[in-house]
């Protein structure tokens, strides 16, 4: 084969994936949207499976806008969740670490210099 055989092959192979995760992702929009009834669903599907490059373009023309706004809901529940978990795991007393950490070196666990570490970060101080 050759170089040019091989930059057609490579291309299309980058289009036909680049396809198979736009349609992963309107069927992950189909799904999230609480506003499509299952009868509507069960349609998109349907059609996306025997036409699925032209309703495809169609879902992606008419529920563009709906899409977006869908996913970027989901990314700012996503990180108001990761920074409550944060906030659980951050808030604990600078004793309660030095405390756990006192427990841990007691049954050797860590080193006394680890135990160092810990009680200084728990204080605040810069190593």
């Amino acid at each position: 084969m050759d170089l040019w055989s091989w930059i057609w092959f490579y291309f299309w192979m980058f289009a036909y994936v680049a396809y198979i995760l736009v349609l992963i992702y309107i069927i992950i929009d189909i799904f999230r949207d609480h506003q499509l009834n299952g009868w509507l669903k069960a349609l998109w599907l349907i059609l996306l499976v025997f036409l699925p490059w032209i309703t495809g373009l169609v879902y992606l023309i008419v529920r563009g806008k709906g899409m977006a706004e869908r996913s970027a809901r989901k990314q700012v529940e996503y990180q108001e969740y990761s920074q409550e978990e944060m906030r659980k795991i951050s808030f604990a007393s600078p004793t309660e670490e030095i405390s756990k950490a006192q427990a841990l070196r007691d049954q050797g666990v860590i080193t006394d210099g680890e135990f160092e570490a810990i009680k200084a970060k728990a204080l605040g101080s810069k190593f």
